[in-house]
């Protein structure tokens, strides 16, 4: 058997690793009775010398990544009320948020009618707008609907619709309804207007409202019509045009407030009719078309906007403040033109061509039971082609479109109910139908723990002992939850570190995450690696005896051991461990070389030698580990200040902030990066300015008016990270001051 000489430049302390590397390779293949496939694991007995943390990497032969699931959920679809009679033109569906709610629907032609979903026999009107001064030509009418979010106790409801304009072709109103009687307010019922937009023709109105849970209402504009963008509005802030915009209408009368953490709140005047400000206060993100439907998630508050297109694509879009969406230098994923075009652009979530559809209709992601492959999943529809789909994850931090049917309906809205369910307005056929399971595919990632393979079969509550566990320099901040970590690396395979020391794991492998609050496990992750090469996040719920956990599905927030915990969808797992940053984000050569203590063997040792003694990767360690990158712990008062800060923004924020990640703005948070390169010193914020007078993301000397620590010390739409976490990080907001206050310059 011929043996590669080793390096004439290693030093005596690699050469010896490399030869006992050799001489296990040796064993296995001509004496040891193992295979020569095998021969990159489990090393016999005594090789390598237990100077290192562990004698020989385990066998793992049960916490293995299995084969996704064929995902998808069997659904069909319903008549919900099949005794209730038709309600033409159907626009939008509501379910009143009291204990026995009536259903709102609203019509095109001007009137809000309510049911009893119980006794679904007739309907009522509730409101009726329609009239000589009500515009239902083309795509205007009566559009939009958001109570206010204490009623009943405040009997409020808000109305978006469109009315004739003075000087212009339409004029959209948002007003609010102060009702008498929300039983039957008739004629009881005061109406103050809050905002008139203007446009210049009769369609791409938008028209959805809602309240975020900020308590702030969000309202949807299209571009004010035509084909094309003729005005330019999509592009421009001066205008309420193409936007979605975000404004403050509790307690305010006829009148609203501009909310902190407008990308433009800093503007002394409002826009409105003949007003002409440098950028629209009122605007919250803009570069929409026609955004027609879209809802929040609650548990993440995540905002989901379908936008209709030109004549190439439709989109869906995940809208966040100061996002700019790309309308009309982008339709969907491709150019439309370059005038005015200087981004950055927030990219779709997905979109779809005109041989799947040309009118989108934004949905819901489902949060209901009856249908467990959609849980967690964006569900939307073409009103045009009655086509209705799913957001599938491709475990890269992108999406899928699944078909879910191709049905005969024109789906105008989609609405819940109390339990999640999730029902669409039929428009052509004036019904109200709902998603019903017929089936599913098989899910093979088990809904107990206990089963999954990655635990003691005799101790749920320990790990199987083919997992390697490991620890970080820079832990990731999880609402101040204890953790243990763990690597499921399949037999037979090994690791790769790429040029940027971040670790390429091989299909099926399980990375496992414990947490514990006040000593009590709460929750375990999986992040697997499955053998098409896709990650995918799962997540389980401990009992409060600690005998079980079970898995959630969708996300949740519960409280546990006094504190809101977050267990994120698996969605969610993929909007952090994102493929710019390796996906596995804890593993990487900075994070693990330290030294460890092995509850297998109780030897502490450096974790980098002894994942490379025991053949945990595919090629042995460059160099010695003191010649390896490396970074402190954040909370090590020894190290130096501006590497404790840098490794808490690494560990913390680079996942996303750095080049190619999915954020608008060009931040590099990485470690590696020196503070002049981040794009953040002495740089004004380009997504709000979270209320700080002249804001910079950081100001040398001056962590007040650093958005970077303002956004840190926050858990609202405006805080960092934006999910995942209810509890700031004080001690890191500490570290960030102390750091930031200390800077004399950005060099």
């Amino acid at each position: 058997m011929t043996m590669p000489l080793v390096s004439i430049g290693m030093t005596k302390t690699r050469s010896l690793r490399v030869i006992a590397f050799l001489c296990a390779l040796l064993v296995a293949s001509c004496g040891g009775g193992g295979s020569k496939s095998n021969n990159n694991q489990n090393p016999p007995p005594g090789n390598p010398p237990p100077t290192v943390g562990l004698d020989a990497r385990p066998s793992n032969a049960t916490c293995v990544a299995p084969a996704r699931g064929a995902g998808g959920a069997s659904v069909d679809i319903t008549d919900a009320f099949p005794n209730l009679p038709n309600i033409s033109q159907p626009v939008k569906v509501l379910v009143e948020p009291v204990a026995n709610p009536r259903w709102f629907v609203l019509r095109k032609s001007g009137q809000l009618v309510v049911f009893d979903p119980d006794n679904a026999t007739s309907v009522s009107t509730f409101l009726d707008l329609s009239g000589p001064a009500l515009r239902t030509a083309s795509e205007g009418g009566l559009l939009g609907m958001a109570f206010h979010p204490d009623y009943p106790g405040v009997p409020e409801i808000f109305l978006y619709y469109t009315i004739n304009g003075t000087t212009t072709e339409m004029r959209s109103v948002i007003s609010r309804f102060i009702l008498d009687d929300i039983q039957s307010p008739g004629a009881g019922t005061d109406e103050q207007v809050i905002l008139l937009v203007d446009q210049f023709a009769s369609n791409h109105n938008g028209g959805d409202i809602a309240f975020g849970a900020d308590r702030l209402l969000y309202i949807g504009l299209g571009d004010g019509g035509g084909g094309g963008d003729p005005q330019e509005t999509g592009q421009d802030t001066t205008r309420l045009l193409g936007a979605m915009l975000r404004i403050d209408v509790i307690g305010t009368g006829a009148d609203y407030n501009i909310p902190a953490g407008n990308p433009f709140d800093n503007e002394p005047d409002k826009c409105g009719p003949g007003l002409n400000v440098a950028n629209c206060p009122e605007i919250y993100a803009w570069g929409l078309r026609n955004p027609w439907r879209w809802s929040f998630d609650p548990p993440s508050n995540v905002l989901w906007l379908g936008d209709v297109g030109q004549g190439a694509r439709e989109e869906i879009d995940q809208i966040v403040a100061g996002g700019n969406y790309g309308w009309d230098c982008r339709e969907g994923t491709l150019p439309f033109e370059s005038a005015g075009c200087s981004g950055p652009f927030e990219d779709p979530v997905s979109d779809y061509g005109r041989t799947d559809g040309r009118s989108i209709t934004g949905g819901f992601v489902y949060r209901g039971t009856a249908i467990p492959g959609l849980v967690g999943r964006y569900v939307f529809a073409d009103f045009a082609s009655g086509r209705i789909w799913a957001l599938q994850s491709d475990g890269q931090g992108g999406f899928t479109n699944e078909e879910l049917l191709n049905s005969s309906t024109q789906p105008s809205s989609f609405g819940v109910d109390q339990d999640g369910e999730l029902y669409f307005t039929d428009y052509n056929n004036g019904r109200i139908m709902q998603l019903v399971a017929t089936g599913g595919g098989v899910d093979p990632v088990p809904d107990l723990l206990s089963v999954s393979g990655c635990v003691d079969p005799a101790t749920t509550t320990q790990p199987y002992a083919g997992l390697v566990p490991y620890g970080l320099n820079a832990p990731f901040w999880s609402d101040g939850a204890a953790k243990d970590r763990y690597i499921g690396l399949p037999n037979g395979q090994t690791i790769s570190i790429n040029a940027a020391d971040d670790w390429d794991f091989p299909p099926g492998t399980v990375i496992v995450k414990n947490f514990r609050l006040n000593g009590s496990l709460i929750e375990t992750r999986h992040l697997m690696r499955h053998p098409d090469g896709v990650w995918a996040g799962y997540t389980y719920e401990w009992n409060d005896t600690e005998t079980e956990a079970v898995r959630v599905r969708g996300g949740k927030v519960e409280m546990k051991q006094g504190q809101d915990w977050v267990f994120p969808d698996e969605a969610e797992c993929l909007q952090c461990h994102t493929t710019v940053a390796g996906v596995a984000l804890g593993p990487e050569t900075a994070q693990l070389n330290m030294d460890f203590t092995y509850p297998s063997t109780g030897r502490t040792h450096n974790q980098l030698e002894t994942l490379d003694q025991i053949v945990m990767f595919s090629s042995p360690l460059p160099g010695d580990v003191s010649t390896l990158p490396t970074m402190p712990d954040p909370t090590n008062t020894g190290a130096g200040l501006s590497d404790r800060a840098r490794a808490y923004l690494h560990t913390n924020c680079a996942a996303c902030h750095q080049p190619g990640g999915p954020t608008p703005t060009d931040l590099d948070l990485r470690y590696t990066t020196s503070l002049a390169d981040m794009n953040a010193c002495n740089v004004a914020p380009d997504s709000g300015d979270v209320g700080i007078a002249m804001p910079l993301i950081i100001a040398p000397g001056d962590a007040a008016r650093s958005v970077l620590v303002a956004r840190t010390n926050r858990r609202d739409v405006d805080g960092m990270p934006p999910l995942g976490s209810t509890i700031v990080d004080a001690d890191g907001v500490a570290l960030l001051t102390d750091w930031i206050n200390g800077l004399a310059n950005c060099n």
